[in-house]
């Protein structure tokens, strides 16, 4: 009978795969594709065994679909998991790490974790990184982390800015160029990744399976740089760490492309017609090109607009808030209780 009680509790704790009012975690609203759904339900049968030692095969896979070496290539548990390989490899206690304010959650929580000295930076005031600023405290710092599209606001800084910051930044500092948020860009905000890690050697690329690919709960990402610091990446590899259901849920993924970017989509076409709508109303919001809205802190504490609404949204110290972009059905309670707060 207890067996039976702890089956139903755990599946009582399962999330739904719709949730309208969960808007805080940037989770994609789609259950997984059909293709994904199908090559998951044929790996059932093979969960008593264990997965590559190391993940050479999703390594290779990943590697070819980038048109890089495998060796080029890290996997870690999402890109939280591959931030926190890298800084395993090439830093040690006390080192300085470079960040934005506000920015990710993780970014200091790894940095405690490696005790780092964290730096924060803050952004300029239309939630932009500063750049300029970054270059010159990651003089002494032994990494500098740029998220593009930026957490929690969205925006992008041009490629150009971005090659002027990296010319700046000594050799010796690893940047780790986070692009989670990679496929919702637009093309001309994107950067020709593989070319980038060719002319500086010091750049890890990290991206996610989390976000636009909607696999959050398999916990995959990956890094990839040039091929000396991939080698030394790939010392940190936790072996046994990436499950057979990772691999076959990304190659199926890639094998419905066409489906994806159609989600990516849907999902882009809703956050522009909830910032026109927030707008519309008189609330700022950044110019985001990510699956989220910002609503930065201004006259409206938004806190406290969302307290008691049954909206999950995420906050940020001085009453800024960040909305993940989810269903129409989401997108019509987040503006209704805008409206309502803004009269």
């Amino acid at each position: 009978m207890a067996s039976r009680d702890t089956l139903a509790e755990a599946v009582t704790a399962l999330p739904r795969a719709v949730d309208p009012m969960a808007l805080s975690l940037n989770e994609f609203p789609f259950p997984p594709l059909p293709a994904v759904r199908t090559a998951l339900a044929a790996s059932l049968d093979c969960l008593n065994r264990y997965p590559e030692f190391l993940p050479h095969r999703l390594r290779s896979l990943i590697a070819g679909r980038l048109g890089a070496d495998p060796e080029q290539v890290v996997i870690g548990a999402g890109a939280t998991g591959v931030l926190m390989q890298v800084l395993g490899a090439v830093t040690s206690p006390g080192d300085t790490i470079v960040m934005s304010s506000p920015t990710f959650d993780g970014y200091p929580i790894l940095a405690d974790m490696a005790r780092l000295r964290p730096v924060a930076v803050p952004l300029d005031a239309h939630g932009h990184h500063d750049l300029d600023a970054m270059a010159d405290a990651a003089a002494q710092a032994r990494v500098v982390v740029v998220c593009r599209p930026h957490n929690p606001t969205g925006t992008v800084e041009s490629v150009a800015d971005v090659e002027r910051f990296l010319n700046r930044v000594g050799r010796d500092t690893v940047v780790l160029l986070d692009e989670a948020y990679v496929e919702f860009l637009a093309p001309e905000y994107r950067i020709d990744a593989n070319a980038l890690v060719r002319r500086f050697g010091n750049v890890v690329v990290v991206r996610t399976f989390s976000k636009a690919y909607g696999l959050a709960g398999l916990r995959v990402g990956y890094g990839f740089c040039a091929p000396a610091l991939g080698r030394t990446l790939w010392t940190m590899q936790l072996p046994f760490g990436t499950s057979l259901a990772a691999l076959v849920a990304v190659a199926a993924s890639f094998d419905a492309d066409s489906q994806l970017r159609q989600r990516v989509r849907s999902i882009s076409a809703e956050r522009r017609r909830l910032q026109m709508r927030l707008r519309a109303l008189g609330a700022y919001t950044t110019d985001a090109h990510a699956n989220f809205v910002y609503l930065p802190s201004g006259v409206t504490s938004w806190p406290e607009v969302f307290d008691g609404t049954g909206l999950q949204v995420r906050h940020y110290a001085g009453g800024g808030v960040r909305i993940t972009v989810g269903s129409r059905a989401s997108t019509r309670a987040v503006v209704h209780a805008v409206a309502a707060a803004m009269g």
